[in-house]
């Protein structure tokens, strides 16, 4: 754990890692409130989750009885997947956490995420866990601080793909070979024996031209994340093989984790955990307000079509942030891109220099449902 001013107690995560040999689906739920999302209303829901017990929070009465943040800047990353949707619904929640400029970076894909944290470029952003790991390996001055969500990445493949093993000897696109999708077939491929480098024949391409290819069976599968999936499933392109988002064990495990540049979160602790909060109210809010979360991001032009984006809401389990252990989440991937020869340190090793839960333990006590 870095070593920084304390501002509560950290307490071990009570969750042990497991390991599942079956793949099972299942199916969550979501509480559904409808109604045409507007900034007014967005933010008298936020209030009312406080007052009225909406959802159980209590926004502004823990955030009046710590200092203002060291800073009133804060800088997140922007790219055309909205699987991130809670850092973008959290906008005006930051506001009302003391940032007066709160700016959103315009990058093409995640690998510009662990970039743009690493150069200093960005303070916080969710990303998946997989790369971030190996970004702490090689260095960079990046910390994790939280889980986020469960979940969103979907493999597609033709007819002759039924199962992860069938991916020997077949052709999988994926935008670029230190891609996140990369790296999240490498921990699959992994968990059930293949040999990365020799059983698969990658191929580069973008997403769309992907999806292309795949349903012209020229490839035989593609890793999809949001809105991807949900458009390739209504245009009933290829079929489902694994879902991260309900098959064991990538179920049980965060999808994406909140991460930030190693320096801001050193040098502004009390800023890193009112952005923090922001963040997680606004995962809570996606989960229980997946209509209003989707017109948020069309409004503001996250996203073309609500339609999609209320599937998306209602399918990544945002509001399971608490459940599931980012402690554990780690060691899983670490071990799977150690079985794959992407990773040489042990996990524990890179959980003690990379990670800092502290301000996810006192928001779990603060945030309570």
């Amino acid at each position: 754990m870095l070593a920084w001013p304390t501002l509560g107690l950290v307490h071990r995560s009570a969750f042990s890692v497991s390991h599942w040999p079956a793949f099972g689906r299942e199916v969550p739920m979501h509480t559904l409130y409808p109604g045409r999302f507007s900034r007014r209303r967005f933010l008298r829901g936020i209030t009312l989750a406080g007052t009225a017990g909406l959802l159980g929070w209590h926004p502004r009465r823990a955030a009046a009885a710590e200092p203002p943040p060291e800073t009133t800047r804060i800088r997140l990353v922007r790219i055309p997947s909205i699987c991130q949707a809670p850092q973008y619904v959290a906008e005006e929640l930051l506001r009302s956490e003391g940032f007066t400029e709160v700016t959103y970076l315009q990058k093409e894909g995640t690998a510009d995420i662990e970039t743009a944290l690493a150069s200093g470029e960005a303070d916080l952003n969710n990303h998946f866990a997989a790369p971030l790991l190996l970004r702490l390996e090689a260095g960079d001055p990046i910390v994790i601080l939280a889980g986020l969500h469960v979940g969103c990445f979907e493999l597609f493949g033709t007819d002759r793909v039924q199962a992860i093993r069938d991916l020997k000897g077949k052709t999988v696109a994926v935008p670029a070979l230190d891609s996140s999708r990369y790296v999240f077939l490498a921990t699959m491929t992994a968990y059930v024996g293949l040999d990365l480098h020799k059983d698969i024949h990658f191929v580069t391409h973008p997403g769309s031209e992907s999806i292309r290819l795949l349903s012209e069976g020229k490839i035989d599968a593609y890793l999809g994340f949001p809105s991807e999936p949900q458009e390739m499933r209504e245009q009933q392109i290829g079929h489902v093989v694994i879902s991260s988002t309900v098959d064991r064990p990538w179920s049980q495990y965060f999808c994406c984790m909140l991460a930030g540049n190693r320096e801001f979160v050193r040098t502004n602790p009390v800023a890193t955990k009112r952005a923090l909060r922001a963040i997680l109210k606004a995962a809570d809010f996606c989960a229980s307000e997946p209509e209003q979360s989707a017109q948020f991001l069309l409004d503001q032009g996250f996203t073309k079509r609500y339609d999609l984006a209320v599937q998306v809401m209602k399918e990544i389990p945002y509001g399971q942030w608490r459940e599931y252990s980012a402690e554990d989440t780690l060691r899983f991937y670490a071990l799977r891109l150690h079985e794959v020869g992407m990773l040489k340190s042990a996990p524990q090793k890179l959980l003690a220099q990379g990670t800092d839960w502290r301000f996810l333990n006192e928001l779990k006590r603060e945030l309570k449902i």
